[in-house]
Parts: C-alpha cells; structure tokens; sequence
C-alpha cells in the first residue's frame, strides 16, 4: 500500500538553522544546522541522547529554542496556519487514547483539522487497520499502534512527515510495508524526517542522512556518499605539528585514537602535505567504509566523550515547554 500523493503543500522543506536548546544549563542542542528537501528520506540518527528528542520537539512546536530556528516551508511550526495540514508528525504511537477504536481515533484527528470524515476511512485502508478499526486501541499490539501513529501523521495529507522510531514494533512484512509508504510519499515530492535506532532500516529506507552527536551536527548528505567514501587515517611523529599544519590548510580531521586523526583528504593529498610541511608521518592509510552501522560509530565513537555530555535524561522537557492547547 502507498500512501496518496502529498497536496497541502507541494514542495516543502524542513529547516533547521542554529538551533540551540539547554537544559539545565547544559546544550542538549548546540547550534545544529542541518536541512530536508522535497522528494527525499532523510534519516535523522545520533546516540542517545544526542538531541534529537529536543529538535524534533522544536521543530513540531512542542518546546521552544533558546537560539536559532526550525522552519517548515520558511515558517516556524506554531505560526503555520493549519500545521496537521502541511506537516503529520509521529513521536509516541503509545500515547494514543487507548480507550477509543482506531477509526474513531482518525475520525477525531480527521474533524479536529478540517478534514472530511471519509479521509479516516481512507487513512484506514492506508495502513492496513480495516480489520482493527472497530477495535479499541488499548487491544492493540505495539505494531498496530505504529501503523495508527503513521495514519493520524498522514490524515491531514501533509506535504511533510517527521516520525520517530516508526519502525519500532512493526514485523518483517509491516516494516516493507513502512518503507514502500515513506518511498511513495516522497516519490510523489513529500519530505521525510525519519529518527530511528534501527540503523538497517535507516539504510535501507532513507537517501540522505544527518547525523548528530552531542547536540551537534558531525554529518550531512546522501546516503551513498557517507557509506562509500573512504577515510584517510594518519598519525605522525609530532601529533601537535600534524593538528596545526591541518588546521593551517583549513583541513577537516577528527581524533580517532590518542595518536591517530581521520583526515578529510585522499591518502597521496596527505603525503604531499606532510612532505611540504616536512612532517614525520609513522602511518598513513586509507580505510574504506562499509555499512551504516560502520558509519555512524565511526563519526559518533563516544570512547573518548568528555565530562559533561547531556544525559539522555537531559532531555526531558520541561513542563513549561509545553504548548498550551
């Protein structure tokens, strides 16, 4: 089953430019800038609690930044006209009403923002509940739960989706179901924020990534360039030396050991700087990337995370980040 082609607002992006967030003093989102365009999955990943709790909560209007800002077609989320009808979000399916039954749950959410009573009909059939939708929701496995989460998300007909974890509880063929519908949606010019865990099924749904690791962002772009390049690691006699002399050039690295960097640049470009610089390197290689899951504990190790990373209990908002309803 695929989902209908998104009408409300064709071509929407997603925009995160600055964003800042602190709890309790400490960054639980810190100056992250990152981007979701039309037409495209994007898979929003990073270790607990690296901040995507906190952004998606910015970026749907559940709690406010302390700097920077979270656009929807240009324009923040509690400013849009009707939201449900540009942007259907999803970040607990377990905290829907589990006295009602699944049609009278898209039936509510269908009256509550316009739409006609036939769409939670419709929305319904969508995810594959025709048969479930006279029971009540509290009888629901987890799976079901999941799939009614994604319907009230795509009641309004959105042009943009944000679901978090939604492939959590779903089954081998409820999962490909997940997938083909994410695939239509943005095939047919919807965005796609996706957050989740589950990083094969990241791989094998999204076509660009961000991700994040301790509130900031470490990488961004499609998802066959960050799997298939290639890393260049380096370690040299005087570490010191090998730091400024990349930092000279405005070369990006990262510390991957106490001795050794990973270095933004192709193998013989890094011996050629060590020979201008008259560096001693004592090794250089390249090392190619595998998988997903090779990737992003590649860019997030948190071996080395220093003291005084937002717990993921950091992220718990605060009761006056709660909007007033």
């Amino acid at each position: 089953m695929t989902a209908t082609p998104p009408s409300a607002a064709p071509g929407t992006t997603l925009e995160v430019r600055g964003l800042t967030k602190r709890y309790r003093s400490r960054p639980a989102v810190d100056a992250l800038t990152f981007e979701c365009r039309p037409g495209t999955v994007t898979g929003f990943l990073g270790p607990n609690g690296a901040g995507k709790s906190t952004t998606l909560r910015i970026l749907t209007g559940l709690a406010r930044a302390d700097a920077g800002e979270a656009l929807v077609g240009g324009i923040p989320y509690r400013s849009l006209d009707q939201p449900a009808r540009i942007l259907g979000v999803m970040l607990d399916a377990r905290a829907l009403h589990g006295g009602r039954t699944g049609l009278e749950t898209l039936r509510l959410t269908a009256r509550t923002i316009g739409m006609p009573a036939s769409r939670a009909d419709e929305v319904l059939a969508m995810v594959g509940l025709q048969e479930a939708g006279a029971q009540r929701v509290g009888g629901y496995s987890y799976g079901m739960r999941q799939r009614l989460g994604i319907g009230v998300a795509l009641i309004g007909d959105p042009a943009v989706l944000v679901l978090d974890e939604p492939a959590n509880g779903l089954d081998p063929e409820g999962i490909r179901w997940m997938r083909l519908l994410l695939r239509s949606f943005a095939d047919a010019g919807g965005t796609v924020l996706l957050s989740s865990h589950q990083l094969r099924e990241v791989e094998a749904t999204v076509d660009r990534l961000v991700v994040i690791s301790q509130g900031r962002l470490v990488r961004e772009g499609a998802l066959a360039d960050l799997t298939e390049q290639a890393g260049t690691r380096v370690s040299a006699l005087d570490p010191q030396a090998l730091r400024r002399a990349l930092d000279a050039h405005g070369i990006a690295y990262e510390q991957r050991s106490a001795t050794e960097l990973e270095v933004s640049l192709a193998a013989e470009d890094m011996g050629r700087l060590a020979l201008r610089e008259q560096l001693v390197l004592t090794s250089l290689g390249t090392t190619a990337r595998g998988g997903l899951e090779e990737v992003f504990f590649s860019l997030t190790d948190r071996a080395a995370v220093p003291a005084g990373i937002v717990p993921a209990a950091a992220e718990q908002p605060r009761a006056a980040d709660a909007p007033t309803r």
